[in-house]
This record gives C-alpha cells, sequence and structure tokens, in this order.
C-alpha cells in the first residue's frame, strides 16, 4: 500500500461564529487522486487554504513526508513541493502563455535572472516551458497572451505553472469551473494522464470530472467530512445522498454511473 504523503489531523478553522472546519481528519497517498466535494458553503475552499498555507488553522495538525508542516506559512510549503491552482484563475495576463510557464520555472530555480527581460532569452527557463505547455495542450499557444487564451486555455495554464515549479503534491481548486462541455473533458483527459505519477487534491463540483479522476473522495458538509471511500462506495453512501446530494447532483451522479 502506498504510503501517506499529507496527513491532516484535527483541523479546525472559525470565522467568528462560523465554523468552517470542524475537527477535519484527512489524508492524502503518495500518487494518488482524492477528491473533496460538497455543496457551497460547506468549508472546501477554506479546508485547501489550510492545507496550502494559506489559512493557518485554529487547532490541528498537517504533517507533509513526515514533517509538520502546520506553522508553515504558503512560500515555505511551495519550497517543499506544495502547488496550488484557484477557483478564480491566477494568470499574468499581460504576459504570453510561455511567459507565464516560463517564470514558474524561475520560481522553482530561485533565482531572479537579473532582470525578468533578460530571463525571457533564457533557454534554460523557455525550453522546459515550452515542454510542460506541449504536456498540457497549450503548445501551439505559447505565444499568445494569456489575456487573449479562451478561458478553458487560461485554465489549462494555470494548471501548467503550477506542474512547471516540479511539485511533490498539486492542489487543484476546481480546475474545471465555468469550463464548457469540451473544456471540461479536455481538462480532465489531461488530468487523467497525471494519475498514479502526481499527488493530487481535487475540490470539484463535476461529478463526471470527480468520478473519472479520483481515486478517493471525501464528503465536505458544514466543515466536517462525513464520509471518505473509492467512487464505488460514495455513490452507495446513504448517508451523504441525504446530506449531500440535491435532484441536480443526483441527475449528475446518475449520468457518471451510465458512463
Amino acid at each position: 500500500m502506498a504510503e501517506a504523503l499529507l496527513l491532516a489531523r484535527g483541523l479546525c478553522k472559525s470565522f467568528g461564529a462560523l465554523r468552517a472546519s470542524d475537527n477535519i481528519d484527512f489524508d492524502l497517498l503518495e500518487g494518488e487522486t482524492h477528491a473533496v466535494i460538497g455543496p457551497n458553503g460547506a468549508g472546501k475552499t477554506t479546508f485547501i487554504g489550510q492545507l496550502s498555507g494559506d489559512l493557518h488553522p485554529d487547532a490541528g495538525t498537517i504533517r507533509f513526508a513526515g514533517e509538520d508542516v502546520t506553522s508553515l506559512r504558503a512560500p515555505a510549503r511551495a519550497r517543499r513541493g506544495f502547488a496550488r491552482s484557484f477557483q478564480i484563475t491566477s494568470i499574468y495576463r499581460e504576459f504570453t502563455a510561455l511567459d507565464n510557464v516560463a517564470l514558474a520555472v524561475q520560481a522553482r530555480a530561485g533565482h531572479s535572472f537579473r532582470f525578468w527581460r533578460r530571463a525571457r532569452e533564457e533557454d534554460v527557463l523557455r525550453d522546459p516551458a515550452r515542454r510542460v505547455l506541449e504536456e498540457v495542450g497549450l503548445g501551439a499557444r505559447a505565444g499568445v497572451l494569456a489575456a487573449n487564451l479562451a478561458h478553458g486555455e487560461q485554465r489549462q495554464l494555470e494548471v501548467a505553472m503550477a506542474l512547471a515549479t516540479g511539485p511533490r503534491l498539486l492542489l487543484l481548486d476546481e480546475p474545471v469551473a465555468g469550463m464548457g462541455s469540451d473544456e471540461s473533458q479536455r481538462m480532465v483527459e489531461f488530468l487523467s494522464r497525471l494519475k498514479g505519477r502526481q499527488s493530487i487534491i481535487l475540490v470539484e463540483h463535476d461529478m463526471d470530472a470527480v468520478f473519472s479522476l479520483a481515486d478517493r473522495i471525501s464528503v465536505l458538509v458544514y466543515g466536517r467530512i462525513i464520509a471518505t471511500g473509492t467512487p464505488q462506495e460514495i455513490r452507495a453512501n446513504a448517508d451523504v445522498r441525504r446530506a449531500y446530494l440535491g435532484d441536480d447532483v443526483q441527475l449528475a451522479w446518475a449520468h457518471a454511473e451510465r458512463r
């Protein structure tokens, strides 16, 4: 059995009277894709923010590769191998797709190459950036300004930037949000190629994407994880259906089961 890469125990986070994370236990195995699902307001973004270091838990611990990283901020966790994509696309719109990914390569290298204008000429940055763009299906769009990319392409670019940092753990916050069906399918196909060689925590509303990609699923409701299991186990869990699945999601799950 694969070893746990990440272990969260007893995570709690409140905002005033709102308990956004309520004693959460969670683990991610090496090479696993572990999805986190739940209704709007369930606390998914707060949870992922604590894992990434953007938010500090009020209580609980987070261990990564055997190290207690609870007190580390996001930059320190990034240096240990965390990479995160956001629910709202976060790219440099005034730069080309290639420039965006080259910046991520530059950040991984830990130096500035003095000035970005000179860095644009450095093959040591641009060659690996081109390879990552090819991997995510944007090789032909390398010279296009990020602002001029379609929404789905911008989401692909953000994932490419995360991958360019050479992460050991990829935190994906709704990577198919706002995509059309064709764009969503392309993203799912790309992420499926990462399965087994990249450890991924996937926060997502799209049930087709979740059931296509996840090895395990955790269901978060009102800040608590009410169930964790394989996609088949989660589909069959009566508590999950009662607590989380409305009519629209029931239909989505039924559709996913027929695929």
